[in-house]
C-alpha cells in the first residue's frame, strides 16, 4: 500500500490521479491533498477519499471550507498548510500536480522530508533543476516523471546503461495550429487555442502546447531528469500522440513507449513503479492506427521552443526567467490582454532584460522569478493596445 499526497487534486492531473486511486484502493491510499480555491469539488474529494489533512492554498477559501465541513479531515490553508501536506508523516509518495512555479516549494519540502516524488509539475525542474536533483540525490529520494513524454523516456531507459544514450527524442503533437504561417497565427483566438487535437488538459498547459512553450519546458526538464546535455535532447512533431517519446542509443537503436493519449497511464506507472498494475483505461488497438508520422518542429513561427533552448543553453536562472515570463504571458493571453503571437515576444524581452545569475541557491531562483514576472507584467502593460 502506497500512501499518497495529491497536491493539485482539483486540476486535470489531480482528478485523473484520484481516478487511478479510486480504481486501485488495494494499492493506494490518499493521506493528504491540496487545491487552490475550488471549494465544491475539493469538499467532494475529501468526503470520498477521507484524507487525514486537506489544504486550500487560498486562505479565504480554506476558511469557508472549515466553516461548512464537519468531517474528520483536518482543513488547513495557505503555504504553511501546503508544506504540511507535502511533508505529512504518513505520506510516502507526493504527486506534485500543481500548475507552475508554485510547485517548487512543496516539492523541495517533500524531498527534504524524504518523500518520493511523482512529478507532474515540470516548472519545478525548469526553474531549479540543479537544486532539486541534488536534493533528491542527497536525500535518497526517487523522482518518477508523470508527464507522458518523460514517463516514456523513463520507461524506455529501464534496464539500459544511461552512459550509452545518444539522444533523447521528445515527441510533440504540434498543437492545434501546426503548419500555420505567421500571418495565420495573428488571427488565433483564445477559444481556438484551448482546443487541443489529442489531449484533454488544463488551460495553462493547453495554451503552452499551442505555442510549443510546453515542449520547451519539457526539453529543459528532460535535461535534468535524465542528466543529458541539452544539445542531445531533440523534439519531433508526432501528430498522432501515440509514441510518447523515444531514446536513441549509441548503436542507433531507438526504444519508444507507445499508448493512447491518456494521462492515467503515466500517472499509474509513477504510482506503481517499479511494478505495473492492471489498467482501467482503454488499450491501444494497433490495427486501428492509420500511420505514425514525424516532422521537424517549426521554431521560426513557434518561437517559444527556440527561446526555451536558448534559455536552457544560457543556464543559470535563464530557464526560471523563461518560465516566469511565459506564465505571465499566458495569463495575459487568457485574460485577452495580448494576442497569441505576443507570448514569445514577452518571453524574449524578459530574457533580454533580466540578469542571468547562477542557479545554486533557492533565494536566487525566487528573486529571478519575481524580477521576471515584474518585468513581463510591465512590458505587457506598456504595450497594451499595440
Amino acid at each position: 500500500m502506497k500512501n499518497i499526497a495529491v497536491l493539485g487534486s482539483t486540476g486535470s492531473i489531480g482528478t485523473q490521479a484520484l481516478d487511478i486511486i479510486r480504481n486501485n484502493v488495494e494499492l493506494f491510499s490518499v493521506k493528504t491533498m491540496s487545491a487552490h480555491s475550488n471549494i465544491d469539488l475539493f469538499e467532494k474529494q475529501i468526503i470520498e477519499f477521507q484524507p487525514e489533512l486537506a489544504v486550500l492554498t487560498d486562505e479565504v477559501a480554506a476558511a469557508k471550507l472549515r466553516a461548512r465541513y464537519s468531517g474528520k479531515t483536518k482543513i488547513l490553508g495557505g503555504l504553511s498548510g501546503l508544506l504540511a501536506a507535502a511533508t505529512h508523516n504518513t505520506v510516502d509518495t507526493v504527486l506534485t500536480a500543481m500548475v507552475g512555479f508554485a510547485g517548487l516549494r512543496p516539492t523541495i519540502a517533500a524531498i527534504e522530508a524524504k518523500k518520493n516524488i511523482a512529478l507532474a509539475n515540470k516548472e519545478t525542474l525548469v526553474a531549479a533543476g540543479r537544486i532539486v536533483t541534488v536534493a533528491a540525490r542527497n536525500n535518497n529520494v526517487s523522482i518518477v516523471p508523470v508527464d507522458s513524454e518523460h514517463s516514456a523516456i523513463f520507461q524506455s531507459l529501464n534496464g539500459e546503461n544511461r552512459s550509452q544514450i545518444k539522444r533523447l527524442i521528445v515527441t510533440a503533437s504540434g498543437g492545434p495550429f501546426f503548419g500555420m504561417s505567421a500571418t495565420e497565427l495573428q488571427e488565433v483566438t483564445l477559444e481556438r487555442a484551448l482546443k487541443h487535437p489529442n489531449w484533454v488538459m488544463g488551460a495553462k498547459i493547453t495554451i503552452d502546447s499551442a505555442t510549443l512553450a510546453n515542449k520547451g519546458l519539457e526539453v529543459i526538464e528532460a535535461r535534468w531528469l535524465f542528466d543529458v546535455p541539452l544539445d542531445r535532447v531533440d523534439v519531433v512533431v508526432h501528430r498522432q500522440s501515440i509514441i510518447h517519446s523515444m531514446v536513441e542509443f549509441v548503436d542507433n537503436s531507438i526504444i519508444a513507449q507507445m499508448g493512447l493519449p491518456d494521462m492515467r497511464l503515466p500517472i499509474q506507472y509513477a504510482f506503481t513503479f517499479p511494478d505495473r498494475s492492471k489498467a482501467h483505461y482503454p488499450a491501444t488497438d494497433l490495427l486501428t492506427l492509420n500511420g505514425l508520422t514525424f516532422e521537424r518542429p517549426d521554431m521560426d513561427n513557434f518561437r517559444c521552443l527556440k527561446l526555451a533552448y536558448q534559455a536552457g543553453t544560457a543556464g543559470g536562472v535563464a530557464p526560471c526567467v523563461f518560465n516566469a515570463a511565459n506564465e505571465i504571458a499566458v495569463a495575459a493571453f487568457v485574460n485577452k490582454r495580448i494576442r497569441f503571437i505576443d507570448i514569445p515576444a514577452v518571453i524574449e524581452q524578459t530574457l533580454a532584460n533580466i540578469a542571468i545569475a547562477d542557479d545554486d541557491e533557492l533565494d536566487v531562483i525566487f528573486a529571478a522569478d519575481a524580477q521576471a514576472r515584474q518585468f513581463a507584467e510591465k512590458y505587457i502593460t506598456e504595450n497594451d493596445g499595440d
